[in-house]
Parts: structure tokens; C-alpha cells; sequence
């Protein structure tokens, strides 16, 4: 009788388990998204691709709701959220994460990467998925690595062609030591300050220029305030995108699987869209009286080696970095 007990004891714990996973596979689950761009940019509409795929592979059952411009946060604000399962998923530039994660220093450090296609064949490889990996260790899953394209310095005083031309120049950074670093290198005073109030700090005179690619240069309208970019393409760093691990945690194995194979996929459609948006928005800032200029980068990479020598300290991300450096 007790042999009998347990097979029926047995029996009834996977037939509830199996209800279980039918609930769960039944469940409709809207995800929140989280992005300080605003709606079009294409960092949003590849999440919004994404989402398009989890709802054909799920029969509707997992959906993406994407909060653009800021609505839940600026990025700062928005880690510690996803990192406590608020927003489910969040599309976070690198430099916000180097404080925290190591790793995350490497593909931020100034001129890293030689062009575009050695940043994607680096990220694309064992590289990027080692890098993913460590989001991990913070209550984050490592979900894809987008681009952020090629970061130059803007300003309102004057064209910037050298670093001594940035002498003194009060430049706004991301929130991240290495780019304070970065910047200090060059001669110039670092600003720390969040994305949206880069506009009316540049319009006021707090901050003389700030450093970003030709989407966020055009579609923030700093082009207005700060007339002078640079081409110095210091950072080619790429941007993540993470899953709170809470909300990752919720799902089965076929649903994680789902969510993570329509991450991947939704680079290729980022990077379209990316590479269509660099064109449009440099001829746009042009057309609106942006001023620019071409500068003597060796200057700009000679000057970053005590930068180097300040966030490559350990063993594990020397060997990244001459890993990223031996890709062709």
C-alpha cells in the first residue's frame, strides 16, 4: 500500500506539474521596455521588432510594451529598476554599466575598436556573448549587444582639431568614470550629467559640449545650441540590451529560449535601420548649420593611454582587449 501511495502521490505531482506549465504557457504577459529615445529611433524600433516576433512565436502570448523618450527613467535610474524586476527589459548604453560590471570597460575604452565592422565582428563572436554573460552575476540577463555608432565631441565655442583645442572647455559626459577620465585626458573639465538636461545646460552656458553620435546629436536638436562637431569617433562602443532576471526567471525554458533567439534577430534589424538613420541625421544637422570638422585623430589616440592604463588593470581584460584587437 505504500509503494501504491507513493506511485499515486508520484503520478498527481506530475499532473500538476503539467497543469502548471500549461497555465503558464497560457498566460498573456506584457513585458515593459524601457529606452530614453525618442519614438522612431531605431534602438526603439528594433524592441518593437522584437516584440513583433515573441508575439507571432508565442501565438500572442508574450508582448512588448516599449516606453520611449524617458518615460520610466534616465538610464541611470532605469538599471537599478530592471535590476529589481520594475521593467522587465532595457536598452542601456555601456558606459552607465562600467562602474558596475568590469567587463563593460573594455568595448567602452576610446578607440577600442578600428572602425564599424571590427566593433560588429568583435560583439557578433565569442567576445560579445562572454560580455553578455557577465550581466549575470547583477540580476541581469545579457540579451543582445546593439550599435551606438561612431560618439564625436560638440560644442558651441569653437571647431575642435586638436586636444588643445579642448583646453578648459567644460564637456558633459555619461555618467561613468572612464569617461570622465576620457575627457580630463584631453585638457578638458568633465560634467557628469544626465542625457535630458544636456540641452538647457548647453543653451544656459553650464556646460560648454558634450560628446554623441549623429542620431542622438540630431534628434535631441543639441545641433541648435552647439553648432561645432568634431569627427574625433572616439567611442564605438556598443549598447546592451538586458531582461531583469526576475522577469527572465518567471519563464520556462522554451520561453526563454523564444525571448533570447528574437533578441538576437532584432540586432540585424537595429543595425539596418542604424545605418539608414547616421546617413539621414548627418545631413540633417548639416542643413540646420552644424559646422563640421575633421580632426588629427593620432593626437586624440596618443592621449589616451593613461586612460588605459587607469581601467585595463587586471589580467581578465588585458586579455580582452588584446582579444578585441587581434579580430580582423
Amino acid at each position: 500500500m505504500t509503494a501504491r501511495r507513493s506511485f499515486l502521490a508520484y503520478t498527481a505531482a506530475l499532473a500538476f506539474s503539467a497543469v502548471a506549465v500549461t497555465s503558464a504557457l497560457a498566460q498573456n504577459v506584457t513585458l515593459r521596455s524601457a529606452d530614453i529615445h525618442p519614438d522612431g529611433y531605431p534602438t526603439i524600433e528594433a524592441v518593437k521588432y522584437m516584440g513583433k516576433l515573441l508575439e507571432e512565436r508565442s501565438n500572442g502570448r508574450i508582448k512588448i510594451n516599449v516606453f520611449h523618450s524617458g518615460q520610466l527613467g534616465q538610464e541611470k535610474d532605469t538599471i537599478e529598476q530592471t535590476r529589481f524586476g520594475v521593467i522587465d527589459i532595457n536598452r542601456i548604453n555601456m558606459a552607465p554599466f562600467n562602474n558596475l560590471i568590469p567587463a563593460t570597460n573594455v568595448p567602452s575604452l576610446p578607440f577600442i575598436f578600428r572602425s564599424v565592422d571590427h566593433m560588429r565582428k568583435s560583439m557578433d563572436g565569442p567576445i560579445g556573448d562572454n560580455l553578455l554573460k557577465e550581466f549575470e552575476k547583477h540580476d541581469l540577463v545579457g540579451l543582445a549587444l546593439y550599435d551606438s555608432g561612431s560618439r564625436s565631441f560638440y560644442n558651441s565655442k569653437r571647431p575642435i582639431k586638436t586636444p588643445a583645442d579642448m583646453k578648459g572647455m567644460k564637456i558633459r559626459v555619461q555618467q561613468s568614470d572612464m569617461f570622465v577620465a576620457l575627457v580630463s585626458a584631453l585638457g578638458a573639465n568633465a560634467t557628469p550629467m544626465p542625457f535630458g538636461e544636456v540641452y538647457s545646460a548647453l543653451q544656459t552656458g553650464v556646460i560648454d559640449g558634450a560628446e554623441n553620435n549623429w542620431p542622438s546629436y540630431e534628434s535631441t536638436r543639441h545641433f541648435e545650441v552647439s553648432k561645432f562637431y568634431s569627427v574625433t569617433e572616439h567611442s564605438l562602443s556598443p549598447e546592451a540590451l538586458v531582461m531583469a532576471k526576475r522577469s527572465f526567471d518567471k519563464f520556462n525554458a522554451a520561453d526563454q529560449a523564444l525571448i533570447k533567439a528574437a533578441a538576437k534577430e532584432s540586432v540585424l534589424k537595429m543595425r539596418q535601420l542604424w545605418d539608414a538613420r547616421e546617413k539621414e541625421s548627418e545631413a540633417k544637422v548639416k542643413a540646420g548649420g552644424a559646422q563640421i570638422n575633421q580632426v588629427e585623430k593620432q593626437a586624440f589616440i596618443d592621449a589616451m593611454k593613461p586612460v588605459y592604463d587607469k581601467f585595463v588593470t587586471d589580467a581578465k581584460l588585458k586579455e580582452m582587449v588584446a582579444a578585441i584587437q587581434a579580430v580582423n
